[in-house]
């Protein structure tokens, strides 16, 4: 009889949302020196392999929704200026292409070429995904929950400072070299 419960116990641990599996694993909490926030993995744009977001803890973030096919598709230059100017001082610009707009058609490899080829984008870029709504990845649920703000367009932008902490929210309408907007970041860069 116990080798028998045995046997289920493994059956049942080894599939899919098992309740099993799901009581024998403990909640598992973020890494040390990780914010909760960043305690998520997704694929990278270029080639689909698992990055873990803990690797931009202690940076000051800006977290963008991308369209390859939009009229705000132009900002992909001013972002990686960004990028490239405070890099050193612990920016990163983080790109989520996204097609809840129906401007972003393309495959995760025809994105990062494009994104590559026509703006020099180095920036971490991630998998397309969905960023509003039920069916918004993990890291856009909580930025609009915690800003009471989803994406209401591509190029929406989150800024999170170096504890994870999310400060401000601005729309697509705002450029990624607004005066105001820059003066921001440099404010949160100055910050330990």
């Amino acid at each position: 009889m116990f080798r028998a419960s045995l046997l289920w116990i493994a059956v049942a641990a080894a599939l899919p949302g098992s309740l099993v599996r799901a009581q024998a694993q403990p909640a598992t909490a973020a890494p040390a020196g990780c914010p909760a926030l960043l305690d998520q993995t997704f694929p990278r744009l270029q080639d689909e392999k698992p990055q873990s977001l803990c690797q931009y803890a202690g940076k000051v973030l800006l977290v963008v929704n991308t369209a390859s096919y939009c009229g705000f598709t132009p900002q992909y230059k001013g972002l990686e200026a960004l990028y490239a100017r405070y890099r050193d001082r612990g920016l990163v610009v983080l790109g989520f292409p996204s097609n809840d707009f129906a401007q972003e058609t393309g495959s995760n490899k025809d994105i990062a070429e494009f994104c590559e080829n026509t703006f020099g984008v180095k920036f971490p870029m991630f998998a397309k995904s969905s960023v509003r709504g039920r069916d918004a990845n993990p890291l856009f649920r909580q930025l609009a929950a915690r800003t009471g703000r989803q994406p209401l367009w591509n190029f929406h932008k989150y800024l999170v400072v170096r504890d994870g902490t999310v400060v401000a929210q601005y729309s697509s309408l705002t450029a990624p070299e607004d005066k105001a907007f820059v003066a921001q970041v440099e404010k949160l860069l100055a910050q330990p």
